[in-house]
């Protein structure tokens, strides 16, 4: 068995292929539905569990599969018929890596060394619920439920024991220090924040930190949007009051799911007719982009989006990047960790087949000197136990030895051997996990790297 992942991010893709490879919250859990070994129907070949991490910066599919090559294109065709869209618009920015590059990748998308802002904090509650959603659709076993754990657990070990989400830069709080520099004193100035999401509200609240009064929350749930302005000390509004608002808006933020444009340039147009000489900035952080490019043809109307966003952010992260190799020492450890526990699971494995295979030879054997002779009940106990016992000293040893290679050594090495020698591996159990050399793959993916 090997761990594969297939994804792309925003170091791969621009937004306009990101947001069409964004799953909604339906098509997750059916795409999650796909790993679900209970549903024979729909699963994929030679997959056996699987998690999708689904943000606004990466679309990442983590699996343990069989065989690669088989499982790959599967993949990939899952991928498009989930998101609708062809796989040759995203398959040239996709990378794929399998085992140690690709548990080493998760460990370090956690610990924040991936994203677009060094150190962000909520991409390890993203992968949190990344988790969770496939638990709710039992597509996480065994293999993937503990590298997901311990990625849990590396993410939190970084950001207690570095600094490397000192200096809060993300996303949103960039996006304000933009609005600033833009509109300069922000006490009388207006937003208006579009969706009731996290993001937004993280965004929302670095404004309001910067002197900004005024929030109007807008929200298709009118409910939802009450409880959010309720807690910012703003009012809420329906997207039906959005034309009235938008001439007293001098900040727009906009983070809904919604996988259409809800703001173009014919929506703006009366409302700056009406204030000429006074700019609009709009924040575009969501994926798919709510804001149609084409409002910046207006004079004083200023877009960002979330890629627009990534080189304003790089000056704020100096401190954090002297926490690298910390935190990169952390993901050393825990990937050592985890590639031991792997490691450690085969050799159960093999050493179940191995015991399995022998009980099955002393069965048979046993089965056959009875029907050659006739014992009693007691003459039958005390052979079959002399034999039990004999196996188990014969696979003392070996047993003790797989362990210690398991942990110290070159288990993988050890394990296939005695497949090899026993003849285990058409009885390979369906739970094990085996470290294999890398498969080599081709296609027309950005990258192909492997364990090696």
């Amino acid at each position: 068995m090997k761990v594969l992942l297939i994804g792309l991010s925003h170091k791969t893709a621009p937004v306009e292929i990101r947001e069409r490879l964004d799953f909604s919250s339906n098509a997750l859990r059916s795409a999650l539905t796909h790993f679900d070994s209970t549903h024979q129907q729909a699963h994929l070949p030679d997959v056996t569990e699987g998690i999708i991490l689904s943000t606004c910066n990466r679309t990442e599919v983590y699996t343990a599969v069989r065989r690669p090559e088989v499982a790959v294109p599967a993949i990939i065709d899952l991928l498009s018929h989930a998101c609708a869209t062809p796989p040759g618009d995203f398959a040239e920015h996709l990378y794929i890596l399998q085992d140690t590059a690709a548990i080493g990748h998760l460990f370090r998308v956690a610990c924040g060394l991936d994203s677009m802002v060094l150190g962000e904090p909520q991409i390890l509650g993203q992968i949190t619920e990344a988790y969770e959603a496939a638990l709710s659709q039992k597509a996480s076993g065994t293999v993937l439920s503990h590298l997901f754990q311990a990625a849990i657990h590396a993410g939190k070990r970084a950001r207690t024991e570095t600094r490397i989400s000192v200096n809060h830069a993300s996303v949103s709080s960039v996006a304000a220090s933009l609005a600033q520099q833009l509109l300069g004193d922000l006490t009388s100035r207006q937003l208006m924040l579009i969706g009731a999401g996290e993001m937004g509200e993280i965004a929302a609240r670095a404004l309001l930190r910067r002197g900004l009064t005024e929030v109007v929350v807008v929200n298709r749930t009118f409910e939802n949007a009450e409880v959010l302005a309720q807690s910012l000390g703003g009012r809420a509004s329906s997207f039906q009051q959005m034309p009235k608002l938008l001439p007293e808006t001098d900040v727009i933020i906009t983070a809904t799911g919604a996988p259409h444009i809800i703001l173009n340039k014919t929506m703006l147009i009366p409302a700056m007719k009406e204030r000429p000489d006074r700019p609009l900035f709009i924040i575009d952080i969501a994926v798919p982009r709510d804001v149609d490019s084409n409002v910046t043809e207006l004079p004083n109307v200023h877009l960002r989006d979330i890629d627009d966003l990534q080189e304003q952010a790089a000056d704020s992260v100096r401190e954090r990047e002297q926490e690298v190799p910390g935190v990169e020492a952390i993901v050393a450890e825990e990937l050592e960790h985890a590639l031991v526990w792997l490691s450690t699971l085969d050799v159960v494995s093999t050493i179940t087949d191995l015991r399995h295979q022998f009980e099955e030879l002393r069965l048979q054997e046993l089965d056959r000197l009875f029907h050659k002779l006739e014992l009693d009940e007691r003459e039958r106990e005390l052979i079959a136990g002399m034999s039990h016992r004999l196996i188990n000293k014969i696979l003392h040893k070996p047993t003790l030895r797989l362990k210690h290679e398991a942990t110290y050594g070159d288990g993988p090495a050890y394990t296939s051997t005695v497949r090899q020698l026993f003849d285990l591996e058409l009885k390979k159990r369906e739970d094990g996990f085996k470290v294999h050399a890398p498969v080599g793959l081709n296609g027309r993916h950005h990258y192909v790297e492997d364990s090696g």
